[in-house]
């Protein structure tokens, strides 16, 4: 796996856009255009298409690290509210049948499906 594979992969995973991988490069000092940034996003048979170096992978790592983080002197809030687990109903499977709304009771009712028997053809051939 290349690193333009790695910053892509990086870039669709965080939904990333090329403005806002930028703007994480220069929290680390490190300046890019975003011609130059989505030259790295295209194919490798493309003739504009430039290998990601080690040291823009590494900077826009470290930069990500600030960018959630925050710097040692200035740490952001990192409290992240998780979602409260589902109660376990294993003890009692569920098989009720989703029923109708009381608004449609008596409304619709199912119609019986018809017998179906086979069908015979008069146009054989007789050989």
């Amino acid at each position: 796996m290349t690193n333009n594979d790695i910053l892509k992969k990086l870039r669709v995973a965080l939904k990333l856009r090329n403005d806002e991988i930028v703007d994480i490069l220069q929290l680390v000092d490190f300046k890019i255009s975003k011609s130059e940034l989505g030259a790295f996003f295209r194919k490798e048979d493309h003739p504009n298409y430039v290998e990601c170096g080690d040291q823009i992978l590494r900077n826009f790592l470290n930069g990500l690290v600030i960018h959630y983080r925050g710097t040692k002197d200035n740490p952001k809030d990192t409290e992240i509210s998780l979602p409260k687990p589902a109660k376990s109903t294993s003890a009692k499977p569920k098989t009720q049948k989703a029923s109708a709304p009381a608004s449609f009771k008596g409304k619709y009712k199912k119609k019986p499906t018809p017998d179906i028997s086979p069908v015979k053809y008069k146009n054989k051939k007789k050989s």
